[in-house]
């Protein structure tokens, strides 16, 4: 392959590679650790089923932002009504303000334990470089280099470790393709299908495509482009999991901290391994800072009636509203406070099966769709799909107001 057609197959998977950094934040690296710690290769096949909606609501996603111009919740608002389409932005934006604290912590302790610093200067620093990045002229091609770069730096370091520790290749087949679901892994495996499927990602898709055919009408992105992007997600996810269950399971270590994790990269980087690791944790809290602000920004000045453009101002200002809040409370709390986050979930539990059904019902709608009309395999496996995402706000709303 050229130079040239490599760069340009790059730039047309850049929609699945910005979701995929977004949704590979802090709080994910910590949840794949702690399963391959506690669980080894037991949990593997949760990867798999993850992964496989998520490509098929991302795919869903991509096809109505190529059959349209108009925007996913323009759609909405025609369709139920602008009151609804309103529902589904404040609710997206506020779940994005709220986790957008931890992905500012994140990127704080990366780099504060790597230099020995103060965290609160980083998350300062690093919001105010992410706000700068808002001001380049074509911010779309901004996002997709700053991404595309992250992503490779963490799957770089991740690969080399798996590489280095061998491991039992047997078991780890076993754990791919043959499920079971060990004492105490219930919880995570839920918190897992619900951080790696990501509905409100795959969403995102329709407006990062759209976004991509404004740029050059020689670069459209083909259906099923993003899709690349998604399964790096999970190769990120299972290489991970796998090294934490090769490392820290049969050493007993439970993961509570930075350090703990960083001990899965030990067998590759020796004594590097901690800074290797806090330089993967500063990629995915880097680029989940950038990617969870311009979610939660776009769709609120879309659903505001300002649009979705990435070259408009308010949008952009309001890109930097979503960080800069995530960023004070960071530096006030010290952290994500418990209540923040029990906020953030409980308004997920209610706005993703929503914005679900909308997907699937326009998805299959011909008036929007024409001959990007969900063929009979993505009917099929999206209501599958959305039965899922239905079960899990079901399981989380019992563990968070029942229990």
């Amino acid at each position: 392959m050229s130079g040239k057609k490599l760069s340009a197959w790059i730039h047309t998977i850049g929609p699945g590679l910005i979701v995929a950094a977004l949704v590979f934040g802090p709080s994910k690296l910590t949840i794949t650790s702690k399963i391959g710690a506690n669980f080894q290769y037991g949990l593997l096949w949760i990867i798999i089923i993850a992964i496989f909606f998520m490509a098929i609501y991302t795919l869903i996603a991509e096809r109505i932002g190529l059959a349209s111009d108009r925007s996913l919740l323009s759609m909405i608002g025609e369709k139920w009504g602008k009151g609804v389409a309103k529902i589904v932005g404040f609710g997206i934006f506020l779940v994005c303000a709220s986790f957008q604290t931890g992905n500012s912590v994140g990127v704080g302790i990366a780099i504060g334990e790597l230099t020995n610093t103060d965290n609160i200067y980083w998350i300062i620093v690093f919001n105010l470089i992410g706000i700068l990045l808002l001001f380049f002229r074509n911010f779309y091609k901004v996002l997709e280099k700053v991404m595309i770069s992250l992503v490779g730096l963490m799957l770089v370091a991740f690969l080399i470790t798996l590489i280095e520790v061998k491991p039992n290749v047997v078991e780890v087949v076993k754990g791919l393709f043959i499920p079971r679901v060990p004492d105490g892994s219930v919880g995570l495996i839920v918190a897992f299908m619900a951080s790696c499927f990501s509905i409100v990602g795959a969403f995102y898709t329709s407006y990062l495509v759209q976004e991509r055919k404004k740029i050059s009408e020689r670069e459209k992105t083909n259906q099923s482009s993003s899709l690349t992007g998604i399964f790096i997600l999970g190769l990120l996810s299972a290489i991970v999991m796998i090294s934490a269950g090769a490392i820290l399971s049969p050493l007993g270590i439970e993961v509570k901290t930075a350090t703990d994790m960083s001990l899965a990269l030990k067998p590759a980087f020796g004594d590097y391994a901690s800074a290797v690791f806090l330089i993967g944790l500063f990629a995915a809290g880097f680029s989940s800072i950038i990617g969870n602000a311009s979610i939660g920004g776009t769709l609120l000045s879309d659903a505001l009636g300002y649009g979705s453009n990435f070259s408009s101002k308010k949008t952009r200002g309001i890109i930097a509203l979503v960080m800069v809040i995530g960023g004070v409370i960071a530096i006030i709390f010290g952290g994500a406070p418990l209540e923040l986050i029990v906020f953030a979930q409980s308004i997920t539990i209610f706005i993703v099966p929503i914005i679900g059904i909308a997907m699937f019902v326009i998805s299959n709608d011909k008036k929007y769709m024409g001959e990007l009309i969900s063929t009979p395999f993505l009917k099929i496996t999206g209501a599958v799909g959305l039965a899922l995402v239905v079960i899990l706000a079901i399981i989380n709303f019992i563990d968070i107001f029942l229990k």
